[in-house]
C-alpha cells in the first residue's frame, strides 16, 4: 500500500522547503507554496543554478502568512510582517503583481546572495499565477524513483553516493509504489477522498545539480546519468505534475491509490 511519505511546501522560490505532517491542499498546490520570490535589480525571478545560495535561506511562515522569518548560515534572521494594503509591483513580462517588502528585506537578501535582490510577495488572490511559479500543480517523486536514480549512480564506473530527495524539491513524496516511475503512469490519484490528474512529467535542469546542503553548484550528476534512461524528446524527466481536482487535507500516511493508469511516453 503506498502512503505519503514527506509533504514539503517551498515558501520562497528557489529557497530551502518547509516539511510538515499535515498541509491544506489548495486549488493552485500546498498552502503557501512559492507565496514569496526573490528577483534581482531588473526584477527578474532568481534561480538556484544561477544563485545558488537561495538553498541555504531558511524560510518559516506565520500562521495565516501573518509574516515570514528568513535564516541563513552566518546572516542571522530577516522578518517580515505581510501588510495587506501595501501596493503590488508589475515584474517584467508578468501580469500578476507582487508586493515589494521593503528596504531591509532587500538588504538582507542582497547580502546573502551578495547582489542587489529584492524580495516580493504574491498577494494571496494571485496564488497560482506566474510569479507563484508552481502553475497550479502538485509537484510528485515516488521514493522508488529515486531508489532506481541511487542504484544507477552506484553501478557506474565512477559509482556516486546516494543522492538525497531534496535534489528535486518535490511537495509530496510517496513510498510504497513497487515500480519507479509510477507518478509518470499515472492518470488519476486519489489521495485522502482528493483526486490528482496527471498535468505532465517533470523536465529536469541544472536546479538538480545544486547541493541543497552546502548551496553550491554540484554535478555533473544527477543529469548525466538520468541522461541515460530518462530522456523523453528533448528533455530528461523525473518525477510528475498533478493538477488538483478536489481540495482538503493531506497528511503523512494518507494512502495514495492509482485510479487510472496512463500509457507513458517512451523513455
Amino acid at each position: 500500500m503506498a502512503r505519503i511519505a514527506e509533504l514539503t511546501y517551498y515558501p520562497v522560490k528557489g529557497c530551502a522547503g518547509v516539511t510538515v505532517s499535515e498541509a491544506e491542499l489548495t486549488p493552485t498546490g500546498l498552502a503557501y507554496d512559492r507565496r514569496y520570490v526573490i528577483t534581482d535589480e531588473a526584477g527578474e525571478l532568481r534561480w538556484l543554478w544561477g544563485d545558488p545560495q537561495l538553498a541555504l535561506i531558511t524560510p518559516e511562515l506565520g500562521p495565516d502568512d501573518a509574516w515570514l522569518v528568513l535564516r541563513a548560515p552566518g546572516y542571522g534572521e530577516l522578518r517580515v510582517d505581510a501588510d495587506p494594503a501595501a501596493a503590488p509591483v508589475e515584474l517584467p513580462g508578468r501580469r500578476y503583481g507582487a508586493v515589494d517588502q521593503g528596504e531591509a528585506a532587500a538588504a538582507w537578501v542582497s547580502d546573502v546572495i551578495g547582489a542587489p535582490s529584492r524580495l516580493l510577495r504574491v498577494p494571496p488572490q494571485q496564488d497560482g499565477g506566474p510569479v507563484a511559479a508552481n502553475n497550479n500543480r502538485l509537484h510528485i517523486v515516488s521514493r522508488a524513483t529515486l531508489g532506481l536514480l541511487n542504484r544507477r549512480l552506484a553501478e557506474r564506473d565512477d559509482p556516486v553516493p546516494a543522492l538525497p530527495m531534496n535534489r528535486f524539491r518535490p511537495n509530496l513524496v510517496v513510498d510504497g509504489w513497487d515500480d519507479p516511475h509510477t507518478e509518470d503512469r499515472a492518470r488519476r490519484l486519489t489521495v485522502a477522498g482528493m483526486e490528482l490528474t496527471h498535468a505532465g512529467a517533470t523536465v529536469r535542469c541544472a536546479i538538480t545539480m545544486v547541493d541543497q546542503h552546502t548551496g553550491r553548484r554540484a554535478g555533473p550528476e544527477p543529469l548525466r546519468t538520468l541522461a541515460t534512461y530518462r530522456k523523453v524528446g528533448g528533455g530528461i524527466v523525473f518525477g510528475a505534475y498533478f493538477a488538483i481536482g478536489r481540495t482538503g487535507k493531506l497528511s503523512v500516511g494518507d494512502e495514495v491509490s492509482v485510479a487510472e493508469w496512463r500509457t507513458p511516453e517512451p523513455v
